[in-house]
């Protein structure tokens, strides 16, 4: 089972991460999410081999202090499919380029 530590000291470790967990259960991954430069984004995913021993670890981590924060501990959210939209466009509909004006100069 997969769970979101979120609220997370900037200095978490997945090692720190590890030791927290471990005492529920047998740990499959650890990752911290790091920004581009390398830096934590204070969250992180663990995913737990037992899905009770997952259950476990959230209802007694959740709210509790580590590492001077207050975590927030949940079952993580699978990722949305489809790809999702990022936005943008650069405005190149087709509404009012060069290839519209042209055809309203037609003379009849």
């Amino acid at each position: 089972m997969n769970i979101f530590v979120g609220s997370l000291n900037y200095d978490t470790t997945e090692d720190n991460l590890r030791d927290l967990f471990s005492e529920f259960g047998n740990i499959t991954s650890v990752k911290v999410i790091k920004d581009f430069n390398g830096r934590s984004r204070g969250f992180a995913f663990v995913e737990m081999e037992d899905k009770d021993a997952a259950i476990e670890a959230i209802k007694n981590l959740q709210g509790k202090s580590f590492m001077d924060h207050t975590i927030e501990v949940n079952e993580a959210r699978p990722k949305p499919t489809g790809g999702g939209n990022r936005g943008g466009g650069g405005g190149y509909s087709n509404k009012g380029g060069y290839s519209d004006r042209k055809d309203s100069r037609k003379r009849y």
